[in-house]
């Protein structure tokens, strides 16, 4: 499939790179924590062969995209708001993993009449994790300035369920990027962003998360009650996409086509786990 690449001008000194494919209903996808959203490239073209049109912007400081650090998660909402503006697209789905889970709530939240449903990959926000996994996260991240053989340990005490492979993920990280995200998440009242505006939300909550336990998935049920469809991803941590990703993308294309419950996404999920 061919990609259409296009930089746009997002406002108070932001630029934001853009690469886009398919046509049909679109679907904005927000990466995790100091990477970029080629993360997603496993299931972007799958979701493309099942009619979507897959928007893919680079936050701040990755691949193109440049601005001053943000001041807070909706500094990056307003980034991906900008987006959507200049592609003249509405209603838009909008995909989020880990850190960007943050970032698609607080985006649904101050865009309520362009966004249509929110996918919340590794949803957290609410429950802390460890001090223990919180020293992980931030060793993982560490790219060229940690040795790999500690790392490789932190992203298996972090990012990735027992059995599953964390070299996949030793490369593709931005530490600047990362610290940024992080302060700006920080700088951010939790229940500014944590209902997802009034959007229909459905969250993968995994196995094995230690940043995003599944207290948050039950915080979240409490919060928005029926508008939330919960599904629970077998031998999967964080990092989910690289994890799983075929039913990964089963689950985003029969969510995203508005004609699967709770129940048959749980069944479809259990049904691809590798």
């Amino acid at each position: 499939m061919a990609y259409d690449t296009r930089t746009i001008d997002a406002g108070s000194g932001v630029t934001i790179s853009i690469r886009t494919v398919g046509t049909g209903r679109p679907v904005l996808l927000i990466p995790s924590m100091g990477r970029s959203v080629n993360d997603y490239n496993a299931i972007t073209e799958l979701l493309a062969a099942q009619g979507h049109r897959v928007i893919l912007p680079e936050p701040r400081g990755i691949d193109g995209s440049s601005g001053p650090p943000p001041h807070d998660l909706f500094d990056l909402a307003r980034d991906n708001a900008a987006v959507l503006a200049a592609l003249d697209l509405g209603p838009v789905d909008v995909v989020g993993h880990a850190f960007g889970n943050r970032v698609a709530r607080a985006l649904a939240a101050i865009e309520p009449d362009r966004i249509g449903r929110v996918v919340l990959l590794a949803g957290g926000g609410q429950t802390v994790m460890s001090e223990a996994v919180r020293a992980a996260l931030m060793g993982a991240v560490a790219d060229g300035i940690k040795p790999d053989s500690e790392r490789l340990a932190d992203l298996k005490t972090a990012f990735f369920f027992p059995g599953n492979d964390p070299s996949v993920w030793l490369r593709g990280w931005y530490p600047e990027v990362a610290d940024w995200q992080l302060a700006s998440s920080e700088r951010t009242d939790t229940a500014r962003w944590w209902t997802a505006g009034r959007a229909p939300v459905l969250l993968v909550q995994a196995e094995g998360d230690p940043i995003a336990p599944a207290g948050n998935a039950d915080a979240l049920s409490a919060a928005i009650g029926d508008r939330l469809t919960l599904v629970r991803l077998r031998c999967a941590s964080h990092a989910i996409l690289p994890e799983q990703p075929q039913a990964v993308a089963a689950l985003l294309g029969d969510y995203l086509s508005g004609q699967s419950d709770a129940r048959t996404l749980q069944n479809l999920s259990d049904s691809l786990i590798v």
